[in-house]
């Protein structure tokens, strides 16, 4: 058994990366900021100690893993160096963590969390598994065949791993603040392809993923007609969405999801491809039925009159996904998109694109433009984007109530900086 001292646990990734560690036995405490966040209860159920960030946290028995948000200068990262102690970065430690496992990695540019959330319901209603989604849920099992983990292409963490397995769903230009443009995307994606030892299981409907080379076999999924495993007769319903799968132009079984949109079909896809490589039968698959999503994607609540979602979605391409999915589970109701940018960095390569998708809703208020830590600001500010759009509004969170305005409506929240800020002062205005 190791003693482990997470520098930054909070983090989604570290999150899940600890309480996996404890579920196979291991000794873990760590540290953090103060504030609330979303993925303390997880810690606090499986009575991971969380500390303030101090030094004197640093002991000489702890092997040290450090969230890759903090630089070479934090305190407790100074002084696990300066003490010699077995020191890790997050990426580093997973790719040395999931050899014990049949790896299987998910990654791409949209719907990594998702998709590796459902593949891990479906694996786990059947087998013993690990897991770590993006979301900050992570298990551990001891005597688990398989891993399923979530690969971030950012600043190319995901080359730190060899799984057996990749899932890519997509690639496209995100992340401005490190990559040049959309080919610097797809090299690192074809880097990662090339650490990929059993197989790779891929969006063929995507033209990016068409041209990765790979070592290992490569099998493509998707709506169109050539992909090896393709969906169709897709059909929408008021529980969810149905549609017959094909592989290689011949009937393999139907299934059925309780999620809307296109996208939420491709995930479903590329878990039972990579499912049925591996021997599972249709009947094990279809637990993807039974899957109620993870965190802040599509979560949704009823308020009143109207329904409340909460989503992630921080790119053009998934605020599109987000509000296609809300219009299709709704689609006699006003779909209202209340939306803030995510880094000044990506609203300004996007302005023009995220004015295109968020013009899909029937009303739009945008919100500040959360920065981050590792950006200046830019020459920007929301109401860049709110020329753009005529018909949007700026939302303060001292004016929430209008949005009381829209009776009957489907309310979108969607972000990944802090949104709930104002989805949280919604609520209780209704509740006042």
């Amino acid at each position: 058994m190791t003693n482990y001292h997470f520098i930054g646990i909070k983090g989604t990734g570290m999150s899940a990366l600890a309480q996996i560690l404890v579920d196979s036995g291991e000794e873990v405490q760590g540290s953090d900021i103060e504030k609330y966040i979303f993925t303390q209860p997880a810690l606090e159920q499986k009575d991971i100690t969380i500390l303030p960030f101090s030094e004197d946290n640093i002991k000489p028995e702890l092997t040290v893993i450090a969230g890759n948000a903090f630089k070479e200068d934090h305190p407790e990262i100074q002084r696990a160096k300066e003490m010699g102690v077995p020191f890790y970065r997050y990426h580093e430690f997973l790719g040395e963590w999931l050899k014990r496992y049949i790896s299987i990695a998910v990654t791409g540019s949209h719907g990594k969390t998702s998709t590796t959330g459902l593949l891990a319901h479906v694996l786990d209603q059947n087998v013993p598994i690990s897991y770590l989604i993006g979301d900050g849920t992570g298990k551990g099992s001891e005597d688990g065949k398989y891993f399923v983990f979530e690969a971030c292409e950012y600043r190319r963490h995901f080359l730190a791993y060899q799984p057996d397995y990749a899932i890519m769903t997509n690639i496209d230009f995100d992340h401005p603040d490190y990559f040049k443009d959309v080919d610097d995307v797809f090299n690192a994606f074809q880097e990662m392809a090339n650490n990929v030892r059993k197989g790779i299981i891929a969006c063929g409907d995507d033209e990016y993923l068409q041209a990765i080379q790979a070592k290992a076999p490569v099998l493509y999924y998707g709506l169109s007609e050539g992909n090896d495993f393709c969906a169709k007769n897709i059909k929408v319903t008021e529980s969810g969405t149905t549609f017959d799968v094909f592989v290689r132009n011949d009937y393999y079984d139907t299934f059925e999801i309780n999620s809307f949109g296109d996208h939420s079909i491709l995930n479903a896809l590329a878990v039972i491809t990579m499912c049925d490589y591996e021997d599972f039968s249709s009947e094990q698959i279809k637990e993807i039925f039974s899957f109620h999503g993870v965190k802040r994607r599509f979560s949704e609540k009823q308020l009143g009159n109207q329904i409340i979602i909460d989503d992630y979605a921080h790119h053009p391409r998934e605020v599109g996904a987000t509000l296609e999915a809300a219009r299709k589970k709704y689609p006699n109701r006003e779909i209202v998109a209340i939306f803030q940018p995510h880094t000044y960095s990506r609203t300004k390569t996007f302005l023009q694109e995220f004015s295109d998708a968020l013009s899909d809703a029937d009303a739009i208020y945008l919100c500040d433009i959360f920065g981050s830590a590792r950006e200046a600001q830019a020459k920007l500010s929301i109401n860049d984007l709110q020329r753009l759009i005529p018909k949007s509004n700026i939302l303060e969170l001292d004016q929430i109530d209008v949005l009381n305005q829209h009776k009957d409506s489907v309310l979108v929240f969607m972000g990944a900086g802090d949104i709930q800020k104002y989805e949280t002062a919604y609520q209780e205005s209704q509740i006042n």
